[in-house]
């Protein structure tokens, strides 16, 4: 059996953990109630390989393929949000429906007012901005709870849609940037190209902080993991581009469709963005403090009520940046825009993916991957032709388990000493 070995270098002596050593770690941690991510990421597959199964004329095609990237990425982009606000043990509902104001700001600047799309655009994730800034500050300096805070904004921004648009009315946005992000597709050299990008940043990413962590005497990952890793990405994302780059219109005399949805590459900034902000600045690790005890926080000097007000703000700027996706797939806005059952989805997308509701525990990636568990529950029933009361009622079912697998981690955490 492998085990960990002692180096040392420059007289000082370094933990070196093996392959081996390191995966007992992890299923150490995940005995100990340090689930992450696995669960949804099983339940994907689990998914996948049950709808696969019953249409797999159709689910595994590569226009369905490209299809669910689209189908989740506004629903992703305000999960995105909604992380930073569960990070403090906050919630916002009102994230559906200031999505669709905002993307209405966009449609009717676009379209009744003659502005340009940057700044129909910019003025659309500027109102995201300041709605973050109402919410903030009514939770966090007059101290009245996000629960009541959002859902009073819920109501408040339906009202908001409806008078800016009219009861009913429709605003249909014109081709151009704003309207391809959602439903067009890159070039086939360019899906290539970032998709081989990818890769190689990630790659260098991976073996710079190897080095680093090495240089520093750090305990380092094995390089067999990283390695591990490395592969495991590059495969996932070699083959989706394989797959998307294949011809995937009906009739390809008219008109030809490949490439990867430019959907794709703006989860992955966001996710990339995101992700660096939470792990690899102070900022992100006062949002971990102020999520895991606000009191001790404060204690330690970190400025909790800005805290509290960023998230926010970030939250209903990734709710703005929804809405301009949703609204580009539609390719219209209208009442209806934001609501439905699209706040319960990106709820459900952050919770099913592994951020805990409790506080202090979650990342982006848990968006990504809870969006695509969403989008496969849909689609899947939808191909196989359930109604839209079983998909919700499925979809429920789901999120309920989620919840209840974070609550059992969190009584096995706490039972082993790693809360």
């Amino acid at each position: 059996m492998s085990t960990t070995t002692l180096e040392t270098a420059g007289g000082v002596k370094v933990v070196k953990p093996t392959v081996a050593s390191h995966i007992r770690d992890y299923i150490g941690r995940i005995r100990g109630g340090d689930l992450g991510a696995l669960p949804a990421v099983l339940g994907l597959v689990i998914l996948v390989l049950i709808f696969g199964s019953a249409r797999s004329d159709t689910f595994f095609s590569a226009g369905n393929f490209a299809n669910l990237f689209n189908q989740a990425a506004g629903v992703t982009m305000i999960a995105m949000g909604l992380i930073f606000v569960l990070l403090l043990g906050e919630i916002d509902l009102s994230a559906g429906f200031a999505a669709g104001v905002c993307g209405a700001v966009m449609a009717i600047l676009l379209t009744e007012k003659g502005y340009s799309e940057p700044v129909a655009l910019a003025a659309a994730l500027g109102s995201g901005v300041v709605i973050g800034l109402l919410l903030g500050f009514l939770v966090s300096k007059v101290g009245i709870p996000s629960f009541v805070v959002t859902l009073a904004a819920f109501l408040a921004f339906q009202g908001v849609l409806l008078n800016i648009l009219g009861e009913g009315k429709n605003i249909s946005i014109p081709d151009g940037f704003i309207k391809s992000l959602n439903k067009d597709s890159l070039s086939v050299t360019w899906s290539w190209v970032l998709a081989i990008a990818a890769v190689v940043i990630f790659a260098l990413v991976q073996f710079m902080r190897y080095r680093g962590r090495a240089k520093r005497n750090l305990v380092n990952e094995p390089i067999g993991i990283i390695l591990l890793r490395v592969g495991g990405l590059a495969a996932l994302i070699l083959i989706s581009t394989a797959i998307l780059t294949q011809e995937r219109a009906i009739n390809p005399v008219i008109a030809s469709l490949k490439g990867v949805p430019i959907a794709a590459p703006v989860i992955g900034g966001f996710l990339v963005l995101w992700t660096f902000v939470l792990s690899r600045t102070s900022y992100g690790r006062h949002v971990y403090a102020v999520g895991g005890n606000a009191e001790a926080s404060r204690r330690a000097g970190i400025p909790v009520d800005r805290i509290r007000i960023s998230v926010f703000v970030i939250g209903s700027f990734m709710a703005a940046v929804g809405g301009v996706m949703l609204v580009s797939r539609a390719g219209s806005v209208d009442p209806n825009t934001g609501g439905s059952s699209t706040l319960l989805y990106a709820v459900g997308a952050a919770v099913i993916g592994g951020t805990s509701l409790f506080g202090g525990k979650g990342k982006i990636i848990h968006a990504v991957i809870g969006g695509a568990v969403i989008a496969v529950i849909d689609n899947g029933m939808f191909l196989m032709d359930f109604s839209s009361g079983t998909r919700y009622m499925f979809t429920g079912v789901i999120l309920l388990i989620a919840a209840g697998v974070d609550a059992l981690a969190r009584r096995r955490a706490a039972a082993t000493g790693n809360r």
